[in-house]
């Protein structure tokens, strides 16, 4: 297929994003703009050199900067900025519905309030659903390179919003932070009503794969990549019909494969995994939904029928209601249908 065709045709596919770390869409231009304002000084002179750090060996390489970037965030006009960004950008990627990550330990733990972080973010959010047409759903994550007893604080912090918030994830750096970690907020998690996911097995083994669903009873495994060296939990997934969210330029950028065409998103859509495919952070991986689409086809060759499924299983995967999730289904078969053989 001709690449400006390929681009085309997953440019006007209706798209669910459901792994989205909010601060990881902070692009350059709009970090030294917030600096500017909040007067921070960045380690970086120009938008150019900062792109060039953008260059990772791993997640933990990634994540250090990941961290500097977010220490600009102050006021709920930064959160609300930084949120509104991402949501125009997948706007004209034609993403109608988005379910956001954010983490609130990386501005609390330097004195940035709960209420401030989500109220700018919660307030764009509502902007985009009433101005843009696009549903959302918030999902609060622990970092799991912190303590347990910190994520407890971090729930508390969030009841008097738990009517804004959907769901907890676990992320930060995975090895040597299991999800057996976090067994009992996650049980607390679940009591207050919040759904549960947690990344696990990106650069982690299946153990963790296997921790998340039997301990921490999460209900969509982000990444997800290391479960094809496991022929029993490949089993299981597809059983129970757990969710994948991958993200294959972050896996490119973080080293998890060597290149795209390693990416197991195929093999999981061929032995029946409800794989789906977002952009995870992409201002620092080179890509939003459509590029992270466009790559991924480009080197597995992937045909109308295998894009049409990605699309299908993320709104499957979503916690849309039935209804609305039927409807965008119905959307994504029509707008294939209508494409030229």
């Amino acid at each position: 297929m001709e690449p400006s065709h390929l681009k085309n045709i997953i440019h006007g596919i209706p798209k669910a994003e459901l792994h989205l770390h909010i601060e990881g869409s902070f692009e350059p231009e709009l970090m030294f703009e917030i600096a500017r304002r909040n007067n921070i000084a960045l380690d970086h002179d120009s938008i150019t050199s900062l792109r060039k750090a953008y260059n990772f060996n791993n997640l933990q390489e990634f994540l250090d900067l990941y961290y500097i970037g977010a220490q600009v965030l102050i006021h709920e006009r930064d959160f609300f900025d930084l949120t509104w960004a991402y949501l125009r950008k997948v706007h004209s990627q034609n993403v109608v519905h988005v379910e956001v990550f954010f983490d609130p330990q990386t501005h609390t733990d330097r004195g940035v309030g709960f209420d401030v972080v989500i109220n700018g973010i919660y307030k764009a959010l509502e902007k985009a659903k009433q101005e843009l047409n696009i549903s959302f759903k918030l999902i609060m994550s622990y970092l799991r390179h912190l303590s347990e007893e910190e994520a407890f604080k971090t729930l508390q912090s969030s009841l008097p919003y738990k009517h804004w918030i959907d769901g907890v994830g676990l992320d930060s750096s995975e090895m040597g932070n299991p999800p057996s970690k976090f067994v009992n907020v996650f049980e607390a998690s679940a009591n207050h009503g919040y759904k549960l996911v947690a990344h696990a097995g990106e650069e982690g083994p299946e153990d963790y794969i296997w921790e998340a669903l039997d301990l921490l009873k999460v209900v969509r495994i982000d990444h997800g990549n290391r479960c094809l060296g496991d022929d029993a939990l490949v089993q299981r997934l597809r059983e129970e019909n757990i969710p994948l969210t991958l993200c294959p330029l972050s896996n490119v950028e973080l080293k998890v494969i060597q290149k795209m065409e390693d990416h197991p998103v195929a093999k999981m859509l061929d032995k029946g995994i409800l794989a789906t495919i977002h952009s995870d952070d992409p201002a620092y991986f080179g890509g939003y939904m459509n590029e992270n689409y466009y790559e991924t086809a480009k080197a597995l060759n992937l045909n109308k029928n295998q894009l049409m499924q990605l699309a299908i299983n993320a709104f499957k995967a979503s916690w849309l209601s039935h209804e609305t999730k039927e409807k965008h289904i119905s959307q994504v078969r029509h707008y294939f249908n209508t494409l030229n053989p």
